[in-house]
């Protein structure tokens, strides 16, 4: 799991990354447009509002979903949609670019299958968590919960690093702690919401699953098991 850290800071984002952050990049362009007026006609102004009523991840929809035991194929689908829509443009750049820099770091040890797996099962246990413990009406939105995943895989790859050199291996979760930490910092000055489970949950999904996915995978999680 060696990275090249002499490696052209500017080389190509991997097809994989482009793949995740290219469908949320042209869905925000198509909404901005349509809200400034420039496509769409009229009606196009509320393209956004209806987009977060279609594709967001509703935590009552869940809770009756699991208390009627009856679960919709268009209402599972927000398990998944949700990634990909977004608030407003600064929203979407924001998950943009964490997904370019992130996806970049962990394509460079991980296959695109993996990065594919851990971005989406991040995302999908993200709001299965934020529909069982968010007890909020409002709705989880955006592309956070999988970009925590992919902090999940980073921060993974620098704790297995650290413990290779005989580091103290808690220095991986540092920037883990700095977005909660802001995040937390965020929410008591100007009032949060509970997205963070969502966040948390999917960090978690992201570390979790890097030791199976990745090189060597789960040859790799029984030998560090057999250590201890």
């Amino acid at each position: 799991m060696e990275l090249d850290h002499n490696a052209h800071p500017l080389e190509p984002v991997p097809a994989v990354v482009w793949l995740l952050a290219l469908p949320i990049a042209v869905v925000e362009i198509v909404l901005s447009l349509a809200g400034y007026g420039m496509i769409g006609g009229p009606d196009a102004v509320g393209w956004r509002l209806q987009a977060m009523q279609d594709f967001a991840f509703s935590t009552p929809v869940f809770q009756w979903m699991l208390a009627n035991a009856y679960f919709p194929p268009a209402q599972m689908l927000r398990f998944v949609s949700y990634m990909f829509v977004h608030t407003g443009p600064m929203h979407a750049i924001f998950v943009v670019i964490f997904i370019l820099a992130m996806g970049k770091y962990v394509s460079a040890v991980f296959r695109p299958w993996a990065v594919l797996v851990i971005f989406f099962a991040s995302g999908i246990v993200g709001a299965l968590a934020y529909g069982l413990f968010a007890a909020t009406q409002a709705v989880l939105i955006g592309g956070y919960p999988p970009v925590y995943g992919l902090i999940g895989a980073f921060s993974f790859i620098l704790w297995t690093r650290l413990g290779e050199s005989g580091e103290n291996r808690m220095g991986a979760f540092s920037l883990i702690g700095f977005f909660l930490g802001f995040q937390l910092l965020f929410g008591l000055l100007f009032g949060g919401n509970r997205e963070w489970i969502a966040d948390l949950a999917g960090f978690l999904t992201g570390f979790g699953l890097s030791f199976v996915t990745c090189p060597g995978g789960i040859g790799r999680a029984l030998a560090m098991i057999r250590k201890r």
